[in-house]
């Protein structure tokens, strides 16, 4: 089988849709070759002195671990040099990252969640970046955190690397989606699947359990309803996957369907969600879409949520659109 390189692709699709402009298509790849330098910092762990946490903490409030900080500057410093770029955002960082006046600036902006799943680095479980690029808009001078409110239909490109037992890079540049494996060897990204699909159907879902008692009823009344199995008004057994990492879970159901949530709950009603719309379920939704999947936050479209703040977290329910669509509609009953 003839190897395909990441470079290859993105020009055959070029060709093909007229959906990625060279300068996306460098964007894309200076991303790709920050997430190789993020995997070998993983893969290293004690070795490079790369685990364990900070004194610090990020805009979330959340312990910062060496990795999110390292990770974070990699992306950082491979993506301000390129012109590609008019601005980024990171959520480890409270505002945007301006480009330094002595580079060029580009056309696209660039957000990143350097480093998803932290909890996780320290005991040796997947980890990854997830990342979603939108075009500045016409006219701008100087970028401002308002240039960033776009919904998520806006995105031109996302993507995630999932740094496990092998390294992946899942993207989608609105043409379906397509994973990327690692050649560890060679240094390069080797076209693996084609145009993942995520089937309809599932009897799998991804939930983190301890937090039933804070959930609101439509989140209780359809959870209740799997665990019930075959005795329950679904009539099916499902089994229930939770990594704690979103890019490992989305992965999976990738592959093999299911269903991620991560609802709100009744503890901080200032909250309305865990993860970030535009770091976490923006890039995600576009993908799960984009492989025949569903992504709503309980009652909207994810992607037709339009942004207020950089930093602003939703409820999630994403994957096999079946189940998405009997979650959601138990929020409209």
């Amino acid at each position: 089988m003839k190897r395909i390189s990441l470079t290859q692709h993105l020009v055959e699709e070029q060709r093909q849709h007229n959906t990625i402009p060279a300068e996306l298509r460098l964007l894309i790849e200076v991303v790709a070759r920050a997430c190789k330098t993020i995997s070998h910092s993983v893969g290293k762990g004690a070795l490079g002195d790369v685990l364990g946490a900070l004194e610090s903490e990020n805009v979330q409030g959340e312990v910062q671990k060496k990795l999110d900080v390292i990770s974070n500057e990699i992306l950082l410093e491979a993506n301000e040099w390129g012109g590609h770029l008019a601005a980024m955002a990171s959520e480890e960082m409270e505002s945007i990252h301006q480009i330094p006046n002595r580079y060029p600036k580009g056309e696209y902006m660039l957000l990143f969640d350097p480093l998803d799943g932290s909890s996780n680095i320290d005991v040796n479980v997947s980890i990854g970046t997830i990342f979603s690029v939108l075009k500045a808009p016409e006219g701008m001078a100087t970028p401002t955190e308002q240039d960033f409110m776009q919904p998520g239909s806006k995105q031109v490109a996302a993507g995630y690397a999932v740094y496990g037992p092998q390294t992946m890079l899942v993207l989608t540049t609105g043409n379906g989606v397509n994973c990327f494996t690692l050649d560890r060897e060679m240094g390069s990204w080797v076209l693996t699947q084609r145009n993942m699909q995520i089937p309809a159907k599932t009897k799998e879902f991804a939930i983190n359990m301890s937090n039933q008692r804070h959930w609101h009823p439509p989140v209780q009344r359809y959870i209740n309803e799997l665990l019930a199995g075959t005795t329950g008004p679904r009539g099916t057994d499902f089994n229930m996957r939770w990594i704690a990492s979103m890019v490992a879970d989305v992965h999976r159901i990738l592959n093999r369907g299911g269903i991620f949530m991560y609802p709100a709950d009744i503890r901080d009603p200032s909250k309305p969600g865990k993860l970030r719309l535009m770091y976490e379920a923006n890039p995600m939704a576009f993908i799960v879409e984009q492989a025949g999947g569903m992504a709503t936050d309980g009652k909207h479209r994810i992607l037709d949520i339009q942004p207020e703040k950089l930093h602003q977290r939703v409820p999630v329910f994403l994957g096999s659109r079946d189940e998405v669509a009997v979650v959601t509609g138990y929020h409209h009953a």
